[in-house]
């Protein structure tokens, strides 16, 4: 199989322009208000706290709406990300929003050689350690980034939302695909993306990999960290099941229709090393 990087970059340089302009990412309203925020930044705002005058980098940042957003909250902010077709993209959202950003171009698990260490904040945000197919690896480099007493902030589709059956058209919630952490990835060849566009892509194939939430804080504590929160969440910020079976629920966050409660949409974890 191909490197899974390069088939995972291919797939998101063709897609970094078509999201920038979609008004899911609102780049528009990062021009015109500068207290404007991104919805996944503002839904946890609460947990957050305040970042004023910390040092943070954001992993996988894409086209940085999330990193301008952390900007504003008064934290200096790096982002990075493998994909320089995003980092374009990013580098003229910072522009017109008038934040100043660094944004770097690396693999994730090259992030210290790329950025440095010391950190006050790493970030994460929805949609990331999908891509990657070692949490443990992820959380050393997570965990070599921080300085000591540094934090850890993600927010991420839970593992229960990445192994359902997204086709299904009989509105039953049916578990399809590895919640835990596999060797090889599931490979998806899908055309279209999250956002609503009318832009046809030509890199279609990507490679992706689940975790589990016991891996993944298991990871985190393995590489030092001390687990400060875990909240799991009955939302998500796009329409993960189609065909009626999600509401908007408003402020970009959608929600199973029938008995929400019954499936975990996202989670936040929140870690400090000691």
């Amino acid at each position: 199989m191909t490197d899974y990087r390069d088939l995972n970059r291919a797939n998101w340089d063709d897609r970094a322009a078509a999201h920038a302009a979609s008004p899911t990412y609102a780049v528009d309203r990062f021009a015109a208000d500068p207290a404007f925020l991104s919805d996944t930044v503002r839904f946890d705002l609460p947990r957050l706290g305040d970042l004023s005058g910390l040092r943070g980098v954001h992993l996988q940042c894409h086209i940085g709406t999330d990193t301008v957003s952390l900007s504003r909250l008064g934290a200096t902010m790096t982002g990075l990300d493998f994909s320089e077709r995003s980092l374009e993209q990013a580098r003229h959202v910072a522009e017109v929003a008038g934040a100043d950003v660094r944004f770097v171009q690396s693999d994730v698990y090259d992030a210290v050689a790329a950025v440095g260490d010391g950190y006050d904040l790493v970030y994460t945000g929805v949609g990331a350690l999908c891509w990657l197919p070692d949490v443990g690896r992820w959380a050393r480099t997570v965990a070599a980034l921080l300085r000591p007493g540094g934090r850890l902030f993600i927010r991420e589709g839970h593992p229960v939302l990445w192994a359902l059956d997204y086709d299904r058209k009989d509105g039953v919630v049916a578990l399809e695909y590895p919640y835990f952490e596999t060797d090889e990835p599931t490979i998806w060849d899908e055309g279209g993306t999250y956002v609503e566009t009318d832009v046809e892509f030509t890199h279609n194939r990507t490679a992706e990999w689940n975790h589990g939430l016991g891996e993944i804080v298991t990871a985190v504590l393995e590489a030092g960290l001390t687990l400060t929160g875990l909240v799991e969440h009955t939302s998500v910020p796009w329409e993960a099941l189609e065909g009626g079976q999600m509401a908007d629920i408003g402020n970009g966050e959608y929600q199973l229709v029938d008995r929400p409660n019954r499936l975990p949409h996202t989670y936040t974890l929140q870690a400090v090393k000691a």
